[in-house]
């Protein structure tokens, strides 16, 4: 089953699973949300405003009723690292507006004003040093990274990047989420054993008939 997602500010559409939180439904369709927390709950960083859409959302979790005052909510602010997706449904959102950096602001424009009020054969000159400079630390890299080796420790890295990634967000999701998922894989390990002992209990019917 899956939602359908519109990021306003962005004019992005898409769709996600139900059961992916908002955070992750974001960055699949390639919309960054910062986390300064790392997705623990302790920080209001990665709120969004939903628009539209906010029944097809699980209830707010205890980290948002404390970090989100009781206006914000009601204005439709969520923590996308704690709503979950819960429900079919069309969902707008908001996201909040990037605030630049003013010191590399600042630093850019000094040196695009430098840089500009170069003469037009330094500007040339700076030009071809820096793309000199790329490629050879390109061509540096290639040479000194034999493939296999490479490809090899990419594998492993990758794989280690998954475990990592999927204990990172078993340790992230909210309690109430992993109460609910904890309730859901007893239930299906009970509904494996019921049906292990009927089986066993039809094959002993069928033996016992047999031998009689």
């Amino acid at each position: 089953m899956e939602a359908e997602l519109k990021f306003e500010r962005e004019d992005v559409k898409g769709i996600a699973v139900v059961g992916t939180y908002l955070i992750d439904a974001a960055r699949r369709l390639g919309i960054e949300i910062i986390d300064e927390c790392g997705r623990l709950g302790l920080c209001d960083s990665c709120a969004v405003t939903i628009k539209s859409g906010a029944e097809f959302l699980t209830a707010p979790t205890k980290a948002e009723i404390e970090l989100l005052s009781e206006e914000r909510r009601k204005n439709g602010e969520r923590l996308s690292c704690q709503a979950k997706i819960g429900k079919v449904g069309e969902i707008v959102i908001v996201t909040k507006k990037k605030e630049e950096d003013a010191n590399a602001k600042d630093i850019n424009e000094e040196y695009r004003q430098e840089f500009a009020d170069l003469p037009l054969e330094k500007k040339i000159a700076n030009l071809l040093q820096l793309e000199a400079m790329t490629l050879s630390e390109t061509f540096s890299f290639i040479l000194n990274s034999p493939y296999k080796i490479v490809g090899k420790v990419m594998d492993v890295m990758a794989e280690f990047g998954l475990k990592i990634e999927d204990e990172t967000k078993n340790a992230t999701r909210p309690d109430e989420h992993k109460t609910e998922e904890n309730g859901n894989k007893s239930g299906k390990s009970e509904k494996k054993t019921k049906n292990k002992s009927s089986a066993h209990k039809k094959t002993a019917d069928v033996k016992n008939k047999s031998e009689s």
